[in-house]
């Protein structure tokens, strides 16, 4: 079978899929499966922060040491089932035209690794949606990345670098976009996100008062918390004079004379 059978085929099979013919849909599940479990592995696990020691991991390759008896992490599944309706549901499919031969994976492939895919998935993750006025989408067809640029906090020169283009026509573009915005009052859609600490203190009264909520801060790398975990299960295997002389040491920073001090002072 020929490039042009083949293409024709997956043709048929998208259309057959978008329209609900069980077997078709069953095809493109199973196509898409590799490439809908790597991605999920990777956005979780990026995202997991606490998850991986409260729950057990519901990923292809778990994370985390939660114990046996601790529920189930659903993000995992959740994230997978987002993905497959999002690559596969009937217009995604009947979008689908085999251009230059392409295959109907090498189309969805493109798709999940795309930054609009990533940037659904933590929509929906985050439950955060930003859309995009219709007299923004009018200026033309770069206004929409700008906007949303815009909105993350980008520089000029950044944006225009990730867009391919010259930093004069995102600086026009720009312009227009900040004075439609402000036409309509609503030059607030540019405000970037911002981390609001509970910590500190913004006025008087919260000065007079020095009121403070501590809370519970994990921004560590996935790399940083395997490390963390291959420490637990190293120092759970150092008995209890082992332990105290590596926390003297190292921890409380005590000099060799005063932990040797120590020891015998508790007769070991």
């Amino acid at each position: 079978m020929n490039a042009q059978d083949t293409t024709t085929q997956q043709l048929k099979l998208a259309r057959s899929a978008a329209q609900g013919d069980r077997a078709a849909r069953q095809w493109v599940n199973e196509l898409i499966h590799p490439v809908i479990d790597f991605q999920t592995n990777r956005f979780c696990r990026r995202f997991c922060d606490q998850n991986r020691y409260l729950y057990r991991c519901s990923l292809s390759k778990p994370v985390g040491n939660a114990s046996a008896d601790a529920l189930l992490c659903e993000w995992g599944n959740a994230s997978y089932g987002w993905m497959l309706n999002d690559l596969t549901h009937a217009k995604r499919l009947l979008n689908y035209e085999a251009r230059n031969q392409a295959g109907l994976f090498d189309y969805l492939y493109r798709i999940a690794n795309s930054l609009p895919f990533y940037e659904r998935w933590k929509d929906w993750r985050f439950g955060r949606k930003i859309n995009i006025p219709t007299y923004i989408q009018s200026i033309g067809p770069l206004a929409c990345k700008i906007f949303y640029a815009l909105g993350k906090g980008l520089e000029l020169e950044m944006i225009a670098a990730q867009l391919n283009t010259t930093l004069e026509q995102i600086e026009n573009i720009s312009s227009q976009i900040v004075s439609s915005l402000t036409r309509h009052n609503r030059l607030y859609l540019l405000d970037s996100p911002r981390d609001q600490s509970l910590t500190s203190v913004s006025d008087e009264e919260d000065i007079a008062t020095g009121a403070q909520i501590d809370v519970t801060y994990i921004d560590e790398t996935i790399n940083r918390q395997d490390e963390a975990d291959q420490l637990k299960v190293a120092w759970s295997q150092l008995d209890a004079v082992e332990q105290f002389v590596l926390e003297s040491l190292i921890v409380n920073e005590l000099d060799a004379k005063s932990v040797l001090a120590a020891l015998k002072e508790m007769d070991i």
